[in-house]
């Protein structure tokens, strides 16, 4: 049979790369507002599209009729930007009563549930049949990133597939994104992916207790921002936030429970957002110690070193094993994060010297050339060796690889790179010469401090959009390209050192462009086309 709406719906041209230098065509309608002189021209002068003017399509109907003529369709606008769109004439697509989502697999059912519910559409379940207004969630095509998809408007109907349930969750973001900022989503094809597979926000528990739902609020912020990972650090010197059977003791009044830790781990997997706990040691345990003031690390002076565990008792290694064991229970994502920062004996002149216990357990342990700096790095590769046991990746602070020691860090660590401000601090860029994969933190741009303590400053959006890439790993200086592929992504992480200087409500407010402009750099590190008061005009569009 021939299709009448071909005419008028398939005059597809050529990709247009939405990186540096190439504009974003896009305006309130979505679909297809009025072409501008015929023709639309990227940031930097190339033609686009060509055409006449044709009057305004008005209301978009999802047949539209063979005599109507169209303008080529805009990209959309979304946050973080789509990486590219192949424009199409046609009136493109908004929801209207009774569309369904339907879907090829069951595995996406928590999708389509989801958007169905976010568009005002019915979930129809599993369909062969075409209707037109439908939204069509499919499994399959694509390459070997789960985390791609292709969303194509055509036909007054939508079809987002991708390799992986991920990819289809984030074409359902695309969409409810052009909806949402315009009222229909634009005709043609948006193929995207993300540059970096690692796309994290963290948060600080431990010192300042966040209630569940808010919480839970920002994962439904990062889950339509394309994030995939969020940090909670939860144990910490003030205090350890989360229920334990284990050892109960160490337990603050103001904590989540279990059950609660569940439902925000539920819904942070129907995101596909994993949550990475955080267990910091050997330092930062003063929580622990509080009661089990046993374990504390005392100098040669029997002076007591504040939220550190003394690493040559084996009593120390066996509470830090019981949590991390009890708690891969809890957290069922494939990621875990060490800490390994800050550990007080080795910030003196003379560690040896200064905490001789911990210098004869580790010439006992790795031979009469053994230093504090070896046993520590030890320590790393035990609490390692029992996450990893769990089937997880593990990650550290930088500051918890040592330089010139005889025990090398685990291969597999990965390294979570925040600073290089600490005593021996090494360049990023050793770590990567050695193979290993890094994380960024950067505490310049991406550390969000409640009180501003020390040289911190609350974080701009601005500031990120326009001067951080993931290569940005220390400071302000990029490493160099070549170790581009070993940077997996990064994290923007809110540390709470002075728990009362915001209230929860302040901090949602106060990190909210920063989030989006950190996503948009770990999306595509290319220089955005929007400038930032037009990504922040989108911002404030798309709520």
């Amino acid at each position: 049979m021939i299709r009448k709406r071909a005419v008028v719906t398939a005059a597809f041209v050529g990709t247009v790369a939405l990186g540096t230098g190439v504009g974003v065509w896009a305006s309130s309608d979505g679909g297809g507002g009025k072409p501008e002189d015929g023709a639309r021209q990227s940031s930097s002068g190339r033609v686009a599209g060509t055409g006449t003017h044709p009057e305004e399509p008005g209301t978009p109907s999802a047949s539209p009729s063979p005599s109507r003529s169209y303008p080529l369709s805009q990209a959309p606008r979304t946050i973080p930007a789509v990486r590219s769109h192949t424009p199409a004439r046609g009136p493109g697509w908004k929801p209207r009563h009774g569309g369904r989502v339907v879907v090829n697999d069951a595995e996406l059912a928590d999708e389509g549930r989801l958007l169905a519910g976010e568009l005002g559409l019915d979930y129809a379940g599993r369909k062969n049949d075409v209707r037109a207004g439908d939204v069509r969630l499919a499994l399959g095509g694509g390459g070997g990133n789960q985390e791609s998809y292709t969303l194509t408007v055509r036909d007054g109907r939508v079809d987002i597939s991708g390799p992986g349930e991920a990819g289809v969750f984030y074409g359902t973001r695309t969409l409810k994104q052009e909806v949402h900022g315009g009222g229909t989503a634009p005709e043609g094809v948006v193929r995207d992916q993300p540059a970096k597979p690692v796309r994290g926000f963290m948060l600080d528990i431990a010192r300042k207790p966040f209630s569940a739902s808010w919480i839970e609020d920002r994962v439904r912020e990062l889950g339509d921002l394309k994030y995939n990972e969020l940090g909670l650090h939860f144990s910490d010197d003030q205090a350890f936030r989360i229920e334990s059977s284990s050892h109960p003791e160490i337990v603050s009044a103001d904590h989540l429970t279990k059950a609660q830790v569940r439902r925000i781990v539920a819904l942070a997997e129907s995101r596909h957002i994993t949550v990475v706990p955080e267990i910091d040691s050997p330092g930062h345990l003063g929580a622990v110690i509080a009661a089990h003031p046993d374990l504390q690390l005392r100098n040669a002076g029997g002076v007591a070193t504040r939220g550190a565990v003394d690493i040559s008792k084996p009593a120390s290694a066996q509470i830090v094993d019981d949590l991390l064991n009890e708690y891969a229970g809890l957290f069922t994502g494939n990621q875990w994060h060490l800490g390994g920062d800050e550990y007080q004996a080795l910030t003196v002149r003379d560690p040896q010297a200064s905490y001789p216990q911990l210098a004869a357990a580790a010439r006992q342990r790795f031979g009469s050339g053994g230093t504090v700096a070896d046993l520590a790095t030890g320590w790393l590769n035990d609490r390692a060796a029992t996450v990893r046991a769990h089937d997880r990746t593990v990650r550290a602070w930088n500051d918890g690889f040592f330089r010139g020691t005889s025990v090398r860090p685990g291969q597999d660590i990965r390294v979570a790179y925040w600073t290089g401000k600490e005593i021996g601090a090494r360049p990023p860029a050793e770590y990567l010469a050695e193979g290993r994969k890094v994380i960024n933190y950067n505490d310049e741009f991406l550390y969000y401090v409640l009180g501003q303590p020390q040289t911190f400053v609350y974080p701009t959006g601005q500031r990120i959009y326009e001067q951080w890439t993931p290569r940005v790993l220390r400071g302000t200086t990029p490493v160099p390209a070549r170790y581009d592929g070993q940077i997996l992504g990064g994290a923007f992480a809110v540390w709470c050192d002075f728990p009362h200087a915001q209230t929860e409500a302040q901090v949602a407010a106060g990190i909210r462009m920063p989030l989006r402009a950190t996503v948009q750099k770990l999306w595509d590190p290319g220089k955005p086309a929007l400038s930032w008061a037009d990504f922040k005009k989108l911002a404030d569009r798309l709520g």
